[in-house]
């Protein structure tokens, strides 16, 4: 059976058609990691960072993330510039030898991020949206659904620093006009295209009606078979609310500081 082919990795060469169809594939990584963390209720002790006093003043949840971007920092995932931590400060070293990534990025700009905006969003906003109530003791599991959502929709947004780039690439005079004067306005206007973003929730919504319906054998329809795993309306609200509004902001910042 032939497999998949693998999307081809940026180039010096970076290109809309690779930034769009790098777009459209993590749109299915959170549409399905949305699926998997409604599987869990609220579990509200996970997030109790008075709960465990052997945590060290920190919630469950916060210490699983930091414990896995620790492990995963020294195994190189952060040496990939597409990946962005949560908490930077306290990753260890690579102990493997850095795999030479394409650097398509202007080095000073590829550190913009907005991991602080994302984290508060997804607890506070997106969660209650796509749980019930309830506690059912899998903190560890609810934790590595939580984990899986924070990196798919940390990589996405930072990605905006990616459509940045090959959008100054591609009418530089533009830009540069707007980059000089410091005027963010003007920058998010020419980032700006309402046809393409409504394209794009639309585009999200019918992922979570495909990828999350029940399916039955039934040929008849079922109040069971027209219910959804996650709510497709919210994964709709969540890029026109957050996903796209915070991808654009990474854009503008970086344009920012694209001609230092």
């Amino acid at each position: 059976m032939a497999q998949e082919k693998a999307p081809p990795s940026p180039s010096q060469d970076l290109t809309l058609e690779w930034v769009r169809d790098a777009l459209v594939r993590q749109e299915d990584s959170i549409v399905f990691a949305l699926i998997e963390r409604a599987r869990f209720p609220c579990n509200a002790p996970a997030y109790n960072s008075s709960l465990f006093p052997q945590l060290g003043g920190r919630s469950l949840v916060e210490v699983f993330v930091r414990g896995a971007e620790g492990l995963q920092a020294k195994t190189g995932r952060y040496q990939n510039p597409e990946e962005v931590p949560f908490f930077p400060d306290d990753l260890p070293a690579p102990l493997i030898t850095a795999y030479n990534f394409p650097q398509v990025l202007h080095p000073l700009p590829a550190s913009v991020a907005v991991s602080d905006a994302i984290w508060n969003m997804y607890f506070n906003d997106l969660l209650p949206l796509i749980t019930v109530e309830g506690d059912d003791g899998n903190y560890a599991s609810t934790a590595a659904s939580d984990l899986i959502c924070l990196q798919a929709l940390s990589r996405r947004i930072h990605f905006g620093k990616f459509v940045a780039e090959v959008k100054y690439r591609d009418a530089p005079l533009d830009y540069t006009t707007a980059i000089q004067a410091k005027d963010r306005d003007a920058l998010m206007k020419l980032l700006t295209f309402e046809a393409v973003e409504d394209m794009v929730k639309r585009r999200v919504k019918k992922k979570a009606m495909v990828f999350g319906q029940n399916v039955t054998l039934e040929d008849k329809d079922s109040d069971a078979a027209s219910q959804y795993k996650v709510d497709p309306s919210v994964v709709a609200r969540l890029y026109e609310d957050w996903v796209i509004p915070f991808t654009k902001v990474v854009e503008v910042d970086y344009l920012l500081r694209r001609l230092d």
